[in-house]
């Protein structure tokens, strides 16, 4: 697989994998006020760049492990 399909791959899973953690964490963990505050605002925003590191990070693992057993 060339690099360019990989990192296709790679940008697919993450999304995947990013729509299912933020689903989790926001069923989970976050509870919506009727007002939103600065506070929520930023709160939102960790969550939003931890799960995007995290599901790049799962995606990448995850396809170089495949692409090492072929």
């Amino acid at each position: 697989m060339n690099e360019e399909t990989q990192q296709r791959v790679v940008t697919l899973l993450a999304a995947g994998i990013a729509f299912g953690i933020s689903r989790y964490v926001t069923d989970r963990f976050i509870d919506i006020p009727d007002e939103r505050g600065i506070k929520d605002d930023v709160l939102e925003a960790v969550l939003k760049g931890a799960t995007t590191a995290t599901s790049t990070i799962l995606a990448s693992l995850l396809v170089r492990h495949l692409l090492s057993r072929v």
